[in-house]
């Protein structure tokens, strides 16, 4: 039993005619992401990586969100979650995206806590 499955992405954006296109638009669509995070991580621009936003450099936030985009896209198209009930959609996408954040939200305050130690003179920077 065939079960046929949406062919667009981008909210309904971008139409495919098969599903084998609809694979290949998908791909190009990662790829593109992938050499913006890769041209980015070659370049580092000045304004990105002297500028911060709550503790963290911008380009840093920037390769966090663009990895995001990749893995929704990911479980969305090529797991087929965009074919499931509404319910389990919820369940897989937002559960990922509140661990992620409480990550950060944990990783800045040690990170900052670990800073301030090291800042005060409590312990030698001699690693």
């Amino acid at each position: 039993m065939a079960h046929e499955h949406k062919l667009e992405i981008f909210r309904g954006l971008v139409k495919f005619r098969s599903n084998t296109s609809k694979i290949w638009g998908v791909l190009v669509f990662l790829s593109i992401v992938t050499a913006i995070e890769v041209a980015l991580g070659i370049t580092k621009p000045a304004i990105l990586t002297a500028n911060s936003f709550l503790g963290m450099k911008l380009l840093n936030w920037i390769f966090i969100i663009l990895t995001l985009v990749k893995a929704y896209y990911i479980a969305w198209d090529f797991m087929h979650l965009r074919d499931e009930k509404s319910t389990l959609q919820r369940a897989v996408v937002w559960t990922p995206i509140f661990l992620v954040a409480y990550l950060i939200f944990i990783l800045l305050f040690e990170a900052d806590y670990i800073y301030t130690v090291f800042r005060d003179g409590f312990v030698k920077w001699d690693f």
